[in-house]
C-alpha cells in the first residue's frame, strides 16, 4: 500500500506535466459512457488549439462556469462560502467547482461523487494550476468536456449543434453551447428550449459585464462588441 502511494505521488506529477504539451486523446468519462450505453455509442471528439476556438465561446464558458477563473489558483473561495451560506439558509447545496476543478475531474478522474474522488480532485487541481498555464487549462477543458450525448469538446459541439467549426461560432451559438453545460445530455443547444434561451440571455449579460478576457500581459483575447 505504501509503495503504491509513493509511486502515485511520484508518477502523477509527471502524468499531469505531460499534458502541458500532449493533447488529451480521451477521458475516463468517454470510456464510462461507452460502457454504460446499451446501444451503439458513437463518440465525436476532435482536438483543436485554443486559437481555433471562438473567443466568444471561451468568454461564454468562463462567464457561465467560473467568472474568477483567471484570478483564482484553482479554487474559488468566495463561491464556496456563498454556496455554504445559501445551504445553511435552506437552499439546495449547489456546486462551486471551478473550471480547473472540472478539468481535473474530466481528464484524470471519474464522474461519480465520493470523498476519495473529491480529495483526488483537489490534488490534481493543485497540480494543473502549478504545472499548466491558464490558457492550457482552458484549452484542455474546452476540448474534453461533454457538450452533448457522445459529443466532447468545442469542435465536435460546433459541428453537431450548428454545422460549423469551433473557430466560426457566433456569439449566440457560443452562448447556446455554454448554456447546456450543466446537463449537456438532456438540454438542447439547438433548437433552444425555454431554459436554454433564459440561460443564454443571462450569459449575454455576464459577457457584456465581463468585458475583455485577458490571460496575461502578452496574451489578450478581446471580446469586441459587448
Amino acid at each position: 500500500m505504501l509503495k503504491s502511494l509513493v509511486a502515485f505521488l511520484l508518477l502523477s506529477p509527471l502524468w499531469v506535466l505531460s499534458y502541458r504539451w500532449i493533447d488529451v486523446p480521451a477521458t475516463p468519462l468517454m470510456a464510462i459512457r461507452k460502457l454504460q450505453s446499451n446501444q451503439k455509442h458513437t463518440i465525436q471528439h476532435r482536438w483543436v488549439s485554443l486559437s481555433n476556438i471562438s473567443q466568444d465561446l471561451q468568454l461564454a464558458v468562463i462567464c457561465s462556469e467560473d467568472q474568477r477563473f483567471i484570478e483564482h489558483q484553482g479554487f474559488d473561495q468566495e463561491a464556496i462560502e456563498k454556496a455554504i451560506a445559501e445551504h445553511k439558509n435552506g437552499k439546495r447545496l449547489r456546486g462551486a467547482s471551478t473550471i480547473s476543478q472540472q478539468t481535473a475531474k474530466n481528464v484524470f478522474l471519474w464522474p461519480h461523487r465520493s470523498w476519495i474522488r473529491k480529495g483526488l480532485e483537489v490534488y490534481f487541481t493543485f497540480l494543473i494550476e502549478k504545472l499548466w498555464t491558464k490558457e492550457r487549462i482552458l484549452e484542455i477543458y474546452l476540448n474534453s468536456i461533454e457538450m452533448g450525448n457522445g459529443i466532447y469538446g468545442a469542435e465536435a459541439a460546433a459541428q453537431f449543434w450548428f454545422n460549423t467549426s469551433a473557430t466560426d461560432l457566433s456569439k449566440e451559438e457560443a452562448a447556446a453551447i455554454a448554456a447546456i453545460l450543466p446537463n449537456p445530455r438532456k438540454i438542447l443547444a439547438n433548437p433552444p428550449s425555454e431554459y436554454t434561451q433564459k440561460r443564454k440571455d443571462w450569459i449575454f449579460i455576464q459577457m457584456r459585464n465581463y468585458g475583455t478576457l485577458v490571460f496575461d500581459k502578452k496574451t489578450q483575447y478581446e471580446s469586441d462588441g459587448y
